[in-house]
């Protein structure tokens, strides 16, 4: 018996000893290479690429004043219709001026005065010095009567003067249009009060041509001032957008400011458009096409094949040995489906453009179609 539990045992520890072997065979085995990863590839290729870089943009008056009066009063007169447009020197609004043309006649009546008091003056002037040349006066009175002339002279000279400012004054009881253009609203109505200087009458435009403004970037200065030499409004560089319509009559650089903003890096730049039927109003917000002037053909590859990480931009390149090799590159417009590459391709090199969540650096790859588990095997014999 006891011999029989011996034997027993001692084979049970050669099995465990053996499978313990066989365990140990099958750690140590080595792995073979990861499958290749199947996706679908395509060359980079270069076309001539049209489409228009945008901004947003706001249309402005190259030419806008407040209508503010420069004499205190009630309004009188209105002269025009609200939204019209005006001409240069057409009146626009009118204060009462009873009170300044009053003011103005009583200082034409004291110029008389002091004309009369200068004739006076001078023929006492002039009688003073006949006496002195016979010394028949005392030479304090001839000072005294120079100095009375004189005198005399500067009152005619004061009292011009305030003519002319009391004429001003009646003058500015008409507001006239500064330029041609558009008026808006009213801001008052007819017997309203209005104050020197404080009061806004109105607000008068120009309305032909009509200025766009937008900012660019101060990478972009250099491509900007190229154009605003070179560009001619009838070249369709710049054009402006209204949702999905576009305003028919190209622009032109007016002017790109004197200054980059330091706090945004960006350069207000002016574009000028013609606007012969008013279509252009101030303050609408708008989109600015500027086309591309690339002479070059450009490359352009599926947007799909892009990948994005913390704002950079990648692609799978596939290189020798059917690798992948993980390429930054520089996105420009966006074309439909595809988008242009500025920076990182070149025409003739081959990517990756489905599959590429399943790659990493160095993964082999294969344009095959994956296989279906089990459809690789021969088919059973009954």
């Amino acid at each position: 018996m006891l011999f029989t539990r011996i034997g027993y045992f001692a084979s049970l520890s050669c099995l465990l000893a053996i499978a313990s072997c066989g365990d140990n065979k099958q750690q140590q085995a080595p792995k073979g290479p990861p499958p290749p990863v199947s996706v679908t590839v395509t060359q980079v290729g270069t076309s001539a690429a049209v489409y228009y870089d945008e901004y947003p943009g706001t249309v402005t008056a190259l030419n806008q004043i407040e209508l503010r009066p420069q004499v205190s009063g009630y309004i009188t007169g209105i002269y025009f219709q609200d939204g019209a447009r005006v001409k240069k020197g057409q009146r626009l609004y009118t204060i009462d001026q009873q009170q300044y043309e009053a003011n103005y006649q009583q200082a034409v009546a004291a110029q008389a005065v002091q004309e009369a008091n200068l004739v006076k003056a001078q023929k006492d002037a002039d009688r003073y010095h006949e006496l002195d040349k016979q010394d028949a006066i005392a030479k304090q009175q001839v000072d005294n009567a120079d100095a009375a002339l004189e005198a005399a002279k500067r009152q005619v000279d004061a009292a011009k003067a305030n003519i002319r400012a009391l004429q001003t004054n009646v003058k500015y009881t008409m507001i006239s249009a500064p330029f041609d253009g558009t008026i808006g609203i009213s801001q008052v109505k007819i017997g309203g009060p209005v104050y020197a200087g404080q009061t806004i009458l109105n607000i008068v435009s120009s309305d032909n041509p009509m200025a766009v403004d937008f900012a660019v970037n101060q990478q972009e200065i250099y491509r900007f001032g190229q154009l605003q030499q070179s560009a001619k409004p009838k070249d369709s560089i710049f054009t402006i957008a209204f949702g999905a319509d576009i305003y028919p009559i190209p622009g032109a650089i007016s002017l790109i400011d004197r200054a980059v903003d330091p706090q945004t890096g960006n350069i207000k730049t002016r574009l000028v458009f013609g606007n012969p039927k008013s279509m252009l109003k101030v303050g609408m917000s708008t989109t600015v096409r500027v086309k591309s002037n690339t002479a070059t053909a450009a490359i352009i590859i599926p947007y799909k094949a892009v990948t994005e990480q913390l704002g950079d931009f990648f692609v799978y390149a596939v290189g020798d040995s059917s690798k992948v090799t993980q390429r930054k590159v520089t996105l420009g417009k966006q074309l439909g489906m595809n988008v242009i590459v500025k920076d990182g391709l070149q025409g003739g090199e081959t990517i990756v453009v489905q599959g590429v969540q399943n790659l990493r650096e160095g993964s082999v790859i294969t344009t095959a179609p994956p296989q279906q588990p089990g459809a690789g095997g021969a088919p059973a014999k009954k």
